[in-house]
């Protein structure tokens, strides 16, 4: 830097002598080293072109002695020498008062000169012959606009009154809340882009004329002078600007405005904004410009800062002004529009005037530090931040609308895979919420690069970016491909669990299986996915894998029980042993199986309890649900009945019982009398077996013993009372007490069918087939219709 400010005073003192004035004090003396001396002093032809001649001749002669520097700088280790972000906000704020210093120093000794009558840049024949093309330029400009305007307007009041006929724009009073037709709506976006097509058009035209108008006073009519150039692009810009404005509130044309609200309040802000950007404007593009030609560089810059300090005093004021004003405004707006847009009108309505506040401080901050393209660098990114968030709000409209609206599969679909529906409606508002807050992040990214606080194509460009993009990529990947696993996984099982009977019912087996399978491979494709997503984002997951073996093995040692719960477990799965619903009794519990994990049995027992047990408790199962089952009967009856006369009374009850249109069906075989398996005290007990379906046994006991009873009464085969001897005692000599003995009462001979003692006679009747399956099942009939429902076999409940 220092060699550079030496060449630069060295071509400034080769060429000063050239250009100084003899009549001028000021000109005579060395200018002062200062930005603004350097800045005037390569603003003059001749000394850029010394400078020019000696950096060459420097570089020529240094050449040879560059060569062993740049070889020994080579062999030394490349280090960084680019400041951080806290070093160089603090060079540049530091660069910047030194400036303003300096054409403040600059500028009191310009308005000093100016004072003594002097001139600076040029004199009043220099002033005049510079100044006048631009004069020429600017009315000619002026006069072909207010012309071409005027022509516009004409046109402007035809197209509003078209849209006023054709009813492009509801009553905001009669249908509040009603959407327009899209066919209004495509007519009035129509007429507006159409005005602002005109209205464009006018501002190019009238630079034509007034660059005409330039080349006409020019000498040899071939470019336009520097200064009407200038004024020419400062017109441009601004009334493009205002072109804008005027789009957006439309205050002679209410039917063309793109916002809707009052004529007072249109008028109201148009004027205002219309006021800031032709002061900051013109200001910046045209009055520094040429105070800087004509005077000074300080002086324009000077005016320049001065101009757009009033600027954003006045822009800041009525903006706090009307924050309030504009809040309940928003508020309003809010409470009748669409969810979506009252709630980002919401959450605008209390930071608006932030952000106004902050991009009128940019804009004051962009004007001082680089005047040129600070208004062209603004308008670009105002107009990037505008159509990203216009952009940004339509796609996540439409992703918040198909979020609104659940997915719907086909009736086949859900008959055959029933948890799939639910399962996409899960999925899909994840990812499209996950895809809805990458928008989001590329909208806040892309703002950041409208306003130069992030450079995205750079960043886009580096290896941080393209890492990135890569993570994202390759976790999205992996996500849909969890996703994707579980779901086909979880379809194909519930294809097989929702089969109906004649398509190949699933068995009980099979649906325990099933659901142990569904809940193993959701647990190892959760573990992976996670371990995978640990590993694309940087993290070392071989630690992980190793501490998790660790932990194991540990657990392992530690919880010996657990690992025998879940080896026994899965072998009792593979034996099948025992499957949900079936009818057990297993470490001392008698119930039905209501759950099955790898761990443990949940069984619930007639009582209604619900009793867990651990697989490692489970020595013997014995499962009373597999092939068949057997009611197994023993009957006892008095020592004085014949046993041929009760089998045959017995096969008699059996009989009847397959007359039953529930019962006939579930018993398999015919009876099976085993014969007199006891002759006691009590009685001789008769045994029989009745083969019947699994789990039925229970109902067919207790419809055959109601049978039976009443077989054996009609029969009057006594179902003997316990037998007991009395004995009255004797004395020494053998004689015995002596004992009152009442004689029975003479009655009717009945010969060999004589009452029992305490028995009732009843006459035989035999029931209709199916009348008493109500008695005789109970909760077995509930369960069954239950189960036929459902297109599935019920559990039976044990008796």
């Amino acid at each position: 830097m220092l060699s550079c400010l030496a060449i630069l005073w060295q071509g400034a003192a080769v060429a000063a002598p050239a250009q100084a004035a003899p009549d001028t004090s000021a000109q005579a003396q060395a200018p002062a080293l200062t930005p603004a001396a350097l800045a005037d002093m390569l603003d003059n032809p001749e000394i850029r072109k010394t400078l020019i001649e000696q950096l060459r001749a420097q570089s020529s002669g240094e050449g040879a002695a560059a060569a062993p520097r740049a070889a020994g700088a080579a062999s030394q280790p490349a280090q960084s020498t680019e400041p951080g972000l806290q070093e160089r906000m603090a060079d540049g704020v530091q660069r910047f008062l030194t400036g303003v210093a300096a054409d403040m120093g600059q500028g009191v000794d310009d308005l000093r000169v100016l004072a003594a009558g002097g001139s600076l840049r040029m004199d009043s024949g220099t002033a005049s012959n510079a100044l006048l093309p631009l004069l020429l330029a600017a009315v000619a400009t002026i006069i072909a606009f207010i012309v071409l305007r005027m022509i516009a307007m004409r046109i402007y009041s035809r197209i509003d009154r078209w849209v006023a006929v054709h009813g492009a724009e509801p009553d905001p009073q009669a249908r509040r809340g009603a959407p327009a037709s899209m066919r209004a709506l495509a007519r009035r976006m129509g007429a507006i882009v159409g005005a602002l097509a005109i209205d464009v058009g006018v501002v190019l035209l009238a630079a034509m004329a007034g660059g005409t108008a330039a080349l006409w006073n020019t000498p040899g009519r071939g470019n336009v002078d520097t200064l009407a150039a200038l004024f020419l692009q400062a017109f441009v810009a601004v009334e493009i600007a205002k072109v804008l404005i005027r789009t957006v509130f439309a205050v002679r044309h209410p039917h063309l405005r793109l916002l809707p609200m009052s004529d007072a309040l249109a008028r109201y802000w148009n004027g205002w904004l219309v006021r800031i950007v032709a002061a900051a404007g013109y200001g910046t593009l045209l009055i520094d410009p040429v105070i800087s030609a004509s005077l000074s560089p300080a002086l324009g810059r000077l005016t320049s800062m001065l101009i757009m300090l009033a600027v954003y005093v006045y822009a800041v004021s009525v903006i706090w002004q009307n924050r309030q004003s504009v809040r309940d405004h928003m508020n309003r707006r809010a409470a009748g529009a669409a969810t979506f847009m009252g709630s980002r009108l919401h959450f605008l309505s209390r930071i608006w005037h932030v952000l106004g506040i902050a991009y009128f401080t940019v804009l004051l901050v962009v004007s001082q530090v680089d005047p040129t393209n600070a208004l062209p660098f603004m308008a670009r990114a105002t107009i990037q931040t505008l159509l990203v968030i216009g952009v940004g709000s339509l796609l996540i409209l439409l992703l918040n609308t198909v979020l609104a609206k659940p997915i719907q599969l086909p009736a086949d679909v859900r008959r055959r895979l029933p948890l799939l529906e639910a399962r996409v409606n899960a999925y899909v508002p994840a990812a499209l919420k996950l895809v809805g807050w990458i928008i989001r992040i590329v909208i806040v990214l892309l703002i950041l690069d409208a306003w130069h606080a992030f450079d995205l194509s750079r960043w886009l460009a580096s290896d941080a970016g393209a890492a990135a993009i890569k993570v994202v990529l390759n976790v999205v990947i992996v996500l849909l491909i969890a996703a994707l696993a579980w779901t086909v996984i979880a379809s194909v099982i519930e294809h097989r669990l929702s089969q109906s009977e004649g398509r190949g019912m699933p068995s009980a087996r099979e649906r325990t299986l099933l659901a142990l399978f569904r809940n193993a491979a959701l647990i190892v494709i959760v573990t992976m996915t996670l371990l995978v997503l640990l590993s694309q984002i940087g993290i070392d997951i071989g630690p992980l894998i190793a501490g998790a073996g660790v932990v194991g093995l540990a657990i392992g040692f530690g919880a010996q029980k657990l690992v025998q719960d879940i080896i026994t477990g899965v072998f009792i799965q593979l034996e099948n042993g025992m499957n949900e619903n079936d009818v057990v009794q297993v470490a001392g519990v008698f119930g039905t199986v209501e759950k099955m994990t790898i761990r443990s049995v949940g069984i619930r027992t007639l009582d209604g309890g619900y009793h867990l047990v651990p697989f490692s408790s489970v020595d013997v199962v014995a499962n009373h649900m597999r092939d068949f089952s057997y009611h197994l009967g023993e009957y006892t009856i008095a020592h004085r009945e014949s046993v041929d006369d009760a089998i045959v009374h017995l096969r008699a009850a059996f009989a009847e019982l397959m007359t039953d249109s529930v019962l006939g069906p579930e018993i398999l075989e015919e009876m099976t009398v085993a014969g007199v398996t006891a002759v006691n005290d009590k009685g001789v007990t008769i045994r029989i077996l009745i083969k019947t379906t699994p789990g039925m046994q229970w109902a067919v006991q207790r419809g055959y013993n109601r049978l039976l009873k009443k077989h054996f009464d009609a029969a009057g085969i006594e179902l003997p009372y316990p037998h007991t001897v009395v004995y009255f005692g004797q004395d020494k000599r053998g004689y015995a007490p002596a004992a009152n003995v009442v004689m029975q009462a003479e009655r009717a001979d009945e010969g060999e069918d004589a009452r029992a003692a305490g028995h009732t006679r009843r006459p035989l009747q035999v029931d209709s087939g199916g009348s008493d399956a109500a008695e005789v099942l109970g909760n077995e009939l509930e369960a069954r219709e239950e189960g036929e429902s459902e297109g599935d076999t019920p559990p039976p409940k044990p008796a």
